[in-house]
């Protein structure tokens, strides 16, 4: 977990943590199990994408409860006026901590949006885990990160892993993770293949709802030769995405795929040449909405601001 200065006397007021979206780099599907409430099992290979939603989380008077401001340009359905912010995650991350901790949650959280929603790069998850490691240095519990993973389990899948970002192996329903750090001969590998370094995110105004993309795979199962299980999935009902892959791949990337349950699609490139070929082809074939240049892999950075 980052490390933090602290004010004189050890009690920040506020604290914010950029957090990065995922992407898997593989994602094999397996049987839905009953005991997980229908979850499927996976066995994945997450990367944090240098994409980031900052998660503020600033004292408020006991006894006055908890807020929610949401901020930025593509909020989809986040900014629609029925939306229920008892539902939102990093509002359920917030509750969940207080009761595993025994602190109230007399706290204001405000989150500028930078990830897609809906986009199947993680965005709620993502603020979920910025909320747990404001909290943490907020309210001064200095958990140990299995500690904080054991909460972020009970929220969602990928909420464990987006609380240190890099690279990681995810089993179960993808929420036991197995960091993969810099020095192992998978991480070599995965660089060698290409999933590293500069990154093109096609980006869409059209949101997949997850729900729905593993049900269509239930129906039609994976791609032959996909990494992704549920790219078949995603682009039958996102054909726009497949042909994003078919774009950037033709153009020079090194990798391209679907990212999760999409729609987004990720875009590897080596060099600058084939960036602006990927750019170019994508802008062209008016295959995607947006694009969105980053790197990979990334990780959570928390700012302790007063």
């Amino acid at each position: 977990m980052p490390n933090t200065d602290l004010p004189a006397n050890g009690m920040p007021s506020a604290v914010s943590v950029d957090c990065p979206a995922k992407t898997n780099l593989t994602l094999h599907v397996g049987t839905p199990r009953a005991e997980w409430n229908g979850r499927h099992e996976l066995d994945t290979v997450y990367c944090a994408v240098g994409v980031y939603d900052t998660v503020t989380a600033t004292r408020k008077a006991p006894g006055s409860g908890f807020s929610l401001d949401i901020e930025g340009a593509y909020l989809g359905d986040l900014a629609s006026s029925g939306n229920d912010m008892r539902r939102n995650h990093a509002v359920l991350a917030l509750f969940a901590l207080a009761e595993a901790c025994g602190h109230e949650p007399d706290v204001a959280l405000s989150i500028e949006k930078r990830i897609p929603v809906g986009a199947g790069m993680a965005g709620g998850s993502a603020d979920a885990a910025a909320t747990l490691l404001a909290l943490d240095t907020l309210w001064n519990l200095h958990w140990p990160i299995e500690q904080l993973r054991q909460v972020a389990a009970t929220l969602g899948a990928d909420m464990p892993f987006c609380l240190t970002g890099g690279y990681a192996r995810g089993t179960g329903f993808g929420e036991r993770i197995e960091i993969l750090d810099e020095h192992d001969a998978a991480v070599d590998e995965l660089v060698r293949r290409g999933f590293a370094g500069r990154l093109l995110v096609g980006a869409y105004h059209a949101e997949l709802r997850t729900p729905e993309v593993y049900a269509a795979f239930d129906r039609i199962g994976a791609g032959s030769g996909d990494a992704n299980h549920l790219q078949k999935a995603a682009v039958s009902l996102h054909p726009r995405s497949g042909q994003a892959i078919d774009e950037a791949l033709n153009a020079g990337a090194s990798q391209a795929f679907v990212s999760g349950s999409g729609p987004s699609v990720m875009a590897f490139v080596p060099d600058e040449n084939a960036e602006r070929k990927v750019r170019n082809a994508w802008q062209s074939a008016r295959c995607v909405d947006r694009i969105i240049t980053t790197n990979a892999p990334a990780r959570p950075i928390v700012h302790v601001i007063a």
